[in-house]
């Protein structure tokens, strides 16, 4: 098949029949179709139509080494040096699409699949099928054109606790049953973003799990489709809020829905299975087969468009009031350049380093990933932050589309014009803005960001502890001795 045109992904996903409760609704046909998702689902099924088109097509699709047909270049193993380029190429042109707003589209967890893919011999460790059933499941994946996201960590009720341990074991997703021809799993997964228009959801190691016996039920990775039996989503509350375009300008586009998981005796067949057991290699499920690497590959190519997206927005909301000559507002467009420039070179840094795996997987630079993907999440808090500065009130001071369409244009256009602007267009920047910066979207967008992998503080101390200081402590212990 190959890829798939944005009608067909919208088709598949309307015949599909998930549990999804939004808002006191359940909804379990016609998904895409629903006010909460439409707009998005058409967002992503243009992601899909972009593979199409004669502009993005050598960058977002490579030959199925199987069929011959067209497939999506996030699941090309990159094995050369053109091949990660290849890869770079087409996440750049999505998440310049996007302006790095969506955080789970396709290319995301399709590096994921890639790597693992490849990763037989790792998986060997706890059973060879495992191995076979990953590369199986990607190719599916891979020919299908599927879109996959996950979910990761069990539902926070009691944090002073692992996840085994919460309300005596029976709160988070666990093996409940193995049987012959698969697993059963019972409770509870967040978060899965996306969920409720993707095909497939895949159910990962949280990483977070201690090497006991009592860790084995909560040990596993498999992937089950979006509407499998006994299986139910609770989604939050829509941060859209049925505006245009023009009054709501990214949550109208990139309003990515979160959703819990809730497993209730879901079947899960032997070949959906990647691991079970193994508390100790599913801790090591993404450093060690090169998941991670390609997964904060796509994530730090998305944040590079995305601050760049808030470089060239405050550039414009400057420029359009008159405020760009002004020292402390240079200090801030300073700033936003300054964390694109060093999100750039990040990346070029890491694919400059890149190095085969063991499986022969060309992998970028870990450690300046890791280091990339612990510093942004910091800087981005301050993007919102100096857009509400540089707009100060004329955030506060917005008619909606309607109004401008109305007898007020006269009062529009005399009292909202700007230096470089008539009082419409200046009205729909500050939409972007306010969008871009105090909405319910924006303040969704931040959190996001700022918890992508986990906890700040946790990942801190990963990166302390798996980077090797050594090299440099020894050249201060030498420096120490020097006579000279």
């Amino acid at each position: 098949m190959g890829i798939r045109t944005g009608q067909q992904y919208l088709d598949k996903l309307n015949s599909m029949t998930p549990h999804v409760l939004i808002d006191g609704e359940m909804v379990t046909e016609k998904i895409a179709d629903h006010p909460s998702f439409r707009n998005v689902a058409r967002t992503y099924a243009k992601l899909f139509d972009m593979q199409h088109d004669p502009r993005y097509a050598d960058a977002l699709t490579y030959e199925s080494p199987t069929t011959g047909d067209r497939v999506s270049a996030s699941f090309l193993v990159p094995r050369t040096a053109e091949d990660l380029k290849h890869r770079h190429a087409a996440i750049r042109t999505w998440a310049e699409y996007s302006n790095g707003f969506l955080g789970r589209t396709g290319d995301y967890m399709n590096g994921a699949l890639t790597a693992l893919s490849a990763a037989e011999k790792w998986f060997a460790q706890a059973d060879p099928m495992f191995g076979e059933n990953i590369r199986r499941y990607y190719e599916h994946c891979r020919e299908n054109d599927l879109l996959a996201t996950h979910t990761l960590i069990p539902p926070q009720a009691n944090r002073s606790v692992s996840g085994s341990e919460q309300l005596g074991g029976q709160l988070s997703a666990r093996v409940v049953e193995e049987r012959e021809d698969g697993i059963v799993v019972q409770g509870a997964r967040m978060l899965a973003t996306i969920a409720p228009i993707a095909d497939e959801l895949l159910v990962f190691p949280s990483t977070l799990l201690r090497s006991t016996p009592e860790d084995a039920p909560y040990s596993y990775a498999f992937a089950v489709p979006n509407d499998a039996p006994g299986m139910r989503y609770l989604c939050r509350t829509s941060l859209y809020q049925g505006g245009s375009v023009h009054d709501e300008p990214l949550a109208s586009r990139f309003e990515e829905m979160d959703a819990v998981v809730i497993f209730d005796k879901v079947f899960v067949p032997n070949e959906r299975i990647f691991m079970l057991g193994h508390p100790e290699l599913c801790n090591a499920f993404y450093s060690e087969t090169g998941a991670a690497a390609l997964m904060t590959h796509q994530v730090v190519t998305r944040t590079i468009a995305k601050s760049e997206f808030f470089l060239g927005l405050a550039s414009e909301v400057a420029a359009a009031i008159g405020i760009d000559g002004f020292q402390h507002i240079q200090e801030d467009l300073a700033e936003l350049i300054e964390t694109v420039e060093i999100g750039k070179a990040l990346m070029v840094a890491a694919e400059a380093q890149a190095a085969p795996s063991a499986d022969g997987v060309l992998l970028p630079h870990w450690p300046t990933l890791n280091a990339a993907r612990n510093w942004y999440p910091k800087v981005a808090q301050r993007f919102p932050a100096i857009i509400r500065k540089f707009s100060a009130s004329g955030l506060m001071a917005l008619p909606g589309e309607a109004d401008v369409a109305s007898g007020a244009l006269p009062d529009i256009e005399l009292y909202l014009q700007a230096k470089t602007l008539t009082g419409p267009e200046r009205v729909r920047l500050f939409k972007l803005a306010f969008d871009a910066s105090i909405s319910g979207f924006a303040g969704r967008q931040s959190l996001y960001e700022y918890f992508f992998f986990g906890d700040p503080v946790r990942m801190a101390g990963a990166l302390v502890n798996s980077y090797d200081r050594e090299p440099v402590r020894a050249r201060v212990r030498e420096f120490l001795e020097r006579k000279d």
